[in-house]
């Protein structure tokens, strides 16, 4: 590879990056925006905002999936639990808003 393809590469792979940064901030956005619909079913159904039982169950199956992909478990976690903190957190959010509201 010559230094030319070398700064071609790298501009592409930068391009595919910024791409899929916000491929991703769009999925967290629709993740984040499903919070209403879990607050509603679990007011239904009596359940507190956090769910111990549930988050067990993710963090599991996360490391599964990191294992599985070859992915920094650790890192892959910590971003999973910054999720979930966004999604309890928009739950609280539109709760104070009914309270208050």
């Amino acid at each position: 590879m010559d230094r030319e393809e070398a700064l071609r590469l790298l501009q592409d792979s930068r391009n595919k990056i910024d791409e899929m940064d916000e491929e991703i901030i769009n999925l967290i956005e629709r993740r984040t925006s499903l919070a209403r619909d879990i607050l509603n079913a679990k007011i239904v159904l009596g359940i507190e905002i956090e769910d111990k039982k549930r988050e067990a169950f993710i963090q599991e199956k996360i490391k599964e999936i990191a294992r599985e992909k070859k992915i920094d478990e650790v890192s892959l976690t910590r971003i999973m639990k910054i999720l979930a903190s966004m999604s309890k957190r928009e739950q609280e959010k539109i709760l104070r808003r009914g309270k208050h509201g």
